[in-house]
């Protein structure tokens, strides 16, 4: 398969086409590092100077949407004792949590002294909806350029939760563990924005609501919550403007008890779901859903080529490929 010569997207990947040189579209278009970095150093202080303006007149001055992961997790470490705020740490268990993370989550939690809140729907309605987003696309096609339909379908879940709970309790902040290829760095700090909440949840909650049926509306905004537009949050995801280097961030992570799950795929810490997740991704359009996410960090330079592709060239193993698919389909919660 014929590759971008400088990032690592693949000549199936949508909307791409390449020069004489072999490369892509999309680094043809990309930015200079030095514009880059003016930009990150921009967005860290439009951050502390947010801090000072909302935080200390709460409980909680940052939700942080938790998985128990390894970028999560440093994440989580930055808001708390960097940035000195006050965390509540959400994390959403979709049934399919490596035993590890969860191990993960306690240990860190306890360690940097944060509060935990574990949310846990009913398993049985997430299989239904995994199961469907494994049968059929349920989403418009620009999502599959960023994640699998089953993690998007997860990861909407996330969002709607934390960002619900954070209006609920009136916390100015809501925080991701992205990597620096997940999002821009020009959306690393932005206030949520209720118009673009309400058609991005529109687009995902039909289709969750033909699979799940009504019960899945107490998880996404409802008119109650859109009517407290002063409350709405703003996002923060900081790897964006941070330095990023995987080595040392695990590093870090260990001093406060974290350790690297042996039972999950290389593109996950947390979720025993995802190596099928992108096992179904690749066999129906045949590229990897992460390819985008570590093609971005390719070009910013936080991770070389050959990392990348040894994030996404080796299939999955065919053991956790058929153990998530035989739970999945079980019976049995």
């Amino acid at each position: 398969m014929r590759r971008c010569v400088k990032c690592i997207l693949p000549e199936t990947f949508p909307g791409i086409s390449f020069n004489e040189d072999g490369l892509c579209s999309f680094c043809q278009k990309d930015r200079k590092k030095e514009e880059s970095k003016e930009l990150k150093k921009r967005q860290k202080e439009k951050f502390l100077g947010l801090i000072e303006k909302h935080a200390g007149k709460g409980a909680y001055d940052v939700i942080m949407a938790y998985s128990g992961g390894k970028d999560s997790t440093y994440t989580l470490y930055l808001f708390k004792k960097v940035y000195g705020l006050e965390v509540l740490a959400l994390t959403f268990d979709n049934a399919f949590i490596s035993s590890g993370a969860f191990r993960n989550i306690n240990k860190v939690c306890e360690s940097l002294g944060v509060d935990s809140l574990i949310v846990r729907p009913d398993p049985g309605m997430l299989k239904k909806i995994f199961r469907a987003a494994a049968e059929r696309e349920l989403y418009p096609p620009k999502t599959l350029e960023r994640a699998s339909t089953i993690c998007t379908s997860c990861i909407g879940l996330v969002k709607s939760i934390v960002l619900k709970t954070a209006i609920e309790k009136a916390i100015p902040f809501v925080g991701f563990g992205w990597s620096p290829g997940q999002a821009p760095i020009k959306s690393s700090v932005m206030r949520t924005n209720a118009i673009f909440v309400r058609a991005a949840q529109d687009l995902l909650l039909e289709p969750l609501k033909e699979v799940a049926g009504k019960k899945i509306l107490k998880y996404f905004l409802s008119e109650g919550d859109f009517s407290k537009k002063k409350l709405f949050p703003w996002n923060v995801h900081p790897l964006a403007f941070e330095e990023y280097n995987e080595e040392k961030i695990v590093e870090k992570n260990r001093s406060f008890g974290w350790e690297r799950p042996r039972d999950t795929d290389p593109n996950s810490s947390n979720c025993l779901l995802n190596a099928y997740a992108n096992f179904v991704h690749r066999k129906r359009y045949r590229f990897h859903p992460y390819v985008w996410e570590i093609a971005n960090m390719v070009r910013q330079g936080v991770m070389t080529r050959e990392e990348g592709l040894e994030k996404i060239e080796p299939p999955e193993d065919q053991r956790m490929v058929e153990y998530c698919k035989t739970r999945l389909w079980s019976s049995a919660l």
